[in-house]
């Protein structure tokens, strides 16, 4: 992957499987770019959805027994977004490159917007102050 992709340019893209022999029978597409992760749903009523990879907090990545039979996977975005703070990209092809591919950009968009983690934990919690407990025993 070119570390000089523009922030447009399509990094990877999968499409979600019908999950019975991974054939790509829906209509949900899932593009990464170097800026954020776009889901597209839909046929005759056709949904775009974003989320900028900088607001991502965790990604993990699972397979169940079928998915593993038929060479697919799930990966669950947790994201500080009002619209879509979890997102599940369910049963795609790919499903590990995909994942590595996001963690990656994600880190690229985080040092480019000088972020860091706490900042994202600070904002979950405001109200986390060390003298709220009561540490004796």
């Amino acid at each position: 992957m070119a570390e000089n992709k523009n922030e447009n340019e399509l990094i990877m893209r999968e499409r979600k499987r019908w999950g019975f022999f991974g054939i790509p029978w829906t209509f949900t597409k899932y593009s990464l770019f170097a800026k954020k992760l776009v889901i597209e749903q839909g046929l005759l009523k056709s949904v775009e959805n974003e989320v900028l990879l900088y607001r991502v907090v965790d990604v993990t990545y699972s397979r169940a027994l079928f998915q593993k039979l038929f060479g697919l996977g799930t990966i669950t975005v947790h994201a500080h977004d009002k619209t879509n703070p979890v997102l599940v990209i369910k049963n795609i092809k790919h499903s590990r490159e995909f994942k590595e591919a996001l963690s990656e950009w994600i880190e690229k968009d985080r040092i480019r917007m000088k972020m860091r983690q706490s900042e994202f934990v600070d904002a979950v919690y405001p109200d986390n102050d060390d003298n709220d407990y009561d540490d004796s025993f």
